[in-house]
């Protein structure tokens, strides 16, 4: 059977099509690389002018394409940023939460790494342990 030469182009190009799937089946299943950007963080929790200088805890926190990490609230975590656009000191309560002793003993706490492709490096420094217990009882990223 004869068949018009329009038709055998787009015949040949179906079956080459078809081919290279049965041959190479991995291809048609893989999805394609980089549907999320990365957010990926790391948060530190520190004592400045400690003798050693070094964070007294530390957490991941990945935010795509699901929440996870060592954070031991990934997900309120994660919708949390969401909810900033990333913005860790726009988490920060705006008027005072527990009524804590105005001694200084600061802490400090980092968020450092990359959120939605872009860097992030934050930094905040509390009076002291109550201060920071308390703007952790009202977000949950700096709850680790």
């Amino acid at each position: 059977m004869r068949m018009p030469l329009r038709f055998a182009g787009a015949a040949t190009a179906a079956g080459l099509a078809a081919a290279a799937l049965l041959t190479h089946p991995q291809t048609a299943a893989a999805a394609p690389a980089g549907l999320y950007p990365p957010s990926a963080l790391v948060l530190t929790v520190s004592h400045p002018g400690a003798e050693d200088g070094t964070a007294a805890r530390a957490v991941t926190l990945s935010c795509a394409p699901e929440a996870a990490g060592t954070h031991p609230a990934a997900a309120a975590a994660c919708a949390d940023l969401h909810s900033t656009d990333g913005q860790p000191g726009a988490l920060l309560p705006a008027g005072p939460g527990y009524a804590c002793a105005g001694f200084w003993a600061p802490v400090s706490v980092t968020v450092d790494g990359v959120w939605q492709g872009a860097r992030v490096s934050w930094k905040h420094t509390f009076a002291n342990a109550c201060a920071m217990e308390s703007a952790a009882a009202q977000t949950s990223l700096l709850g680790f």
